[in-house]
């Protein structure tokens, strides 16, 4: 298990968000939002799973949620659900949304593509993608 101070776990999330600093790292422990330090030794410390509960928050703050509403989601969430919403936070960034072309192909299905992508290739992947669904349950 990998144990952080508060300084670290800001240090480590400006990273992936130049807000996130310590006193904001502090204020999110104060308030509950994340779950009680671990005991180490005599020293309580952030772990990993702390690291995944902040960017949890980071994620859902960029989708508009308000820390009332995030800290309701993840209050009763496993954790390996939390560690999910975490591994999302490149889809919600809000560069990545202006330059990105999101397509609805179905209500359960959106494919987020790169300007890179050629005309050619980007149809490619929607036909394949819409015949695959077709092969299931969904309707496209």
């Amino acid at each position: 298990m990998n144990s952080y101070t508060a300084k670290q776990v800001s240090e480590i999330l400006q990273e992936d968000d130049p807000r996130m600093n310590l006193r904001t790292v502090r204020y999110y422990t104060q308030i509950g939002i994340i779950p009680p330090l671990e005991l180490v030794g005599n020293k309580r410390v952030y772990t990993d799973k702390h690291l995944h509960y902040f960017r949890a928050i980071m994620t859902l703050s960029r989708t508009g949620q308000t820390l009332a509403s995030i800290q309701e989601t993840l209050q009763n969430m496993e954790l390996k659900d939390v560690k999910k919403i975490s591994e999302q936070m490149a889809l919600v960034d809000p560069s990545r949304i202006l330059e990105n072309e999101t397509l609805k192909i179905t209500d359960d299905v959106i494919i987020t593509m790169s300007p890179r992508i050629s005309a050619e290739l980007k149809q490619k992947v929607i036909d394949s993608v819409s015949q695959v669904l077709r092969g299931t349950d969904h309707e496209v």
